[in-house]
């Protein structure tokens, strides 16, 4: 079962390469991980905090979130110790850049997008879908860009969702 995963995963993530280099899509790949760095979330959790009325309830969410997310993303990463596809495959991929570090299990630019996505989502529901398909996005440039495995970004989705789900939850209470 784990070798059938295993092969699967570096299937999908070969796949997502080749898909990447076909349609040259390493520059857009690279615009969307960008979008997906650390400052850009505190920056509109603070705008939405000063412009958008239910900005305080926002912004401890998101906190909360970001607060349970981040302790079970390092334990896991220094966990697990999964070697990045670009160190294991370093033949096959080149990469534009050098991964923060090492692991890349989860991924920790997904989880983080999908914590963002996923509070905006329960506090704006009409931007479900776009903001659910921008934190997709995020997640498969780390695959297009080769830093990344399909477990690895399936992994940060649930990690992010679930954080969030729960930060709402005990926040509600």
């Amino acid at each position: 079962m784990l070798l059938r995963l295993a092969e699967w995963d570096r299937l999908g993530f070969c796949q997502l390469l080749y898909l990447g280099r076909k349609y040259r899509l390493r520059s857009l790949a690279l615009a969307c991980s960008a979008s997906g760095n650390g400052p850009l979330y505190l920056y509109i959790a603070v705008l939405l905090l000063l412009f958008y009325e239910q900005g305080q309830h926002l912004f401890n969410l998101l906190l909360a979130a970001f607060l349970i997310e981040l302790p079970f993303y390092l334990l896991l990463k220094h966990t697990i110790r999964r070697t990045r596809p670009c160190h294991t495959l370093a033949a096959d991929i080149a990469v534009d850049f050098e991964p923060s570090d090492r692991f890349s299990l989860p991924s920790g630019h997904t989880a983080a997008a999908f914590v963002f996505a996923t509070a905006l989502a329960l506090e704006l529901p009409m931007l479900t879908l776009p903001l659910l398909l921008w934190a997709s996005l995020v997640a498969c440039s780390r695959v297009v860009l080769g830093v990344h495995y399909p477990t690895d970004i399936i992994a940060g989705m649930l990690l992010g969702s679930s954080a969030t789900f729960y930060a709402s939850y005990c926040l509600q209470g």
